[in-house]
């Protein structure tokens, strides 16, 4: 379903974004990746033309970025098969560049593998070299308000709520190195995970509205796979975003847990 083609009079570029599962995986303010990322869309004058995609629902054509929120355990459940059966393509577009930010839930679910705290085994899209393992019942979550760095976005904030914990396999690289913050298993210090132009992350938020560097390189990351890797986007100054940003990095570095 094509829920939005928002493009400016200005605009001579638009981008397609695909929206895994938005009304199953959506918790913690996810959709806001979406309603930011049309913002700023706006902002510099690019079309936005968001294409929802749900379970029994087949994907486009084609893609120029790819969005999936998270989900508890019951979601993830709902959701595994059908984006296992939709993997190959996901990993097609992905070999192309094609931008991604798979949060949470839809992390694990982006990796090799999720084993519940059941022991049940969801299958994975394999995109990322990562298996998430969910801690015996009554295990402390990984809580809390997140300060971050990531190469070319440098400082990111966000908040995580989960019980998994993620490890790197020897293929994948991470996201981010957490300063405050649990991120993928709270041993490592590492957050998320990368590969070409795709991002998982354990950051809710939501995540793109606090963290514009990370906003604007997904939008030209979509552009570039669209229109060719000599694409610019000029900067634009959004003064609330960077206030949101300061706001919650000053929260997290007095109140989130210290990364060993």
């Amino acid at each position: 379903m094509i829920e939005d083609a928002a493009v400016p009079e200005s605009a001579t570029r638009t981008i397609r974004v695909v929206v895994l599962y938005p009304d199953v995986m959506n918790v913690y303010a996810d959709r806001g990746n979406v309603i930011a990322l049309q913002a700023r869309c706006r902002a510099l004058a690019v079309g936005c033309e968001v294409i929802e995609v749900t379970l029994g629902e087949s994907l486009p054509v084609e893609a120029d970025l790819v969005l999936i929120g998270g989900g508890q355990d019951r979601e993830q459940r709902r959701v595994a098969a059908d984006l296992e059966a939709k993997g190959a393509t996901l990993r097609a577009w992905a070999e192309q560049d094609a931008p991604m930010l798979a949060v949470c839930g839809g992390f694990q679910l982006f990796g090799r593998l999720y084993r519940t705290s059941a022991g049940e085994e969801l299958p994975g899209v394999g995109l990322f070299d990562v298996t998430t393992v969910a801690p015996a019942p009554g295990a402390p979550r990984c809580v809390g308000d997140v300060l971050a760095f990531a190469e070319g976005v440098g400082e990111l904030v966000g908040f995580e709520n989960h019980g998994g914990r993620t490890y790197l396999g020897p293929r994948a690289q991470p996201f981010a190195r957490v300063e405050h913050g649990f991120g993928n298993n709270g041993i490592d210090g590492t957050e998320g995970a990368v590969y070409r132009q795709a991002i998982g992350t354990y950051l809710h938020g939501s995540l793109l509205p606090k963290n514009l560097p990370l906003t604007d390189r997904l939008i030209l990351a979509a552009l570039r796979h669209r229109y060719g890797s000599d694409v610019h986007i000029e900067p634009v100054d959004e003064p609330y975003a960077a206030r949101a940003h300061a706001s919650a990095a000053q929260v997290a570095r007095q109140r989130g847990r210290v990364t060993p």
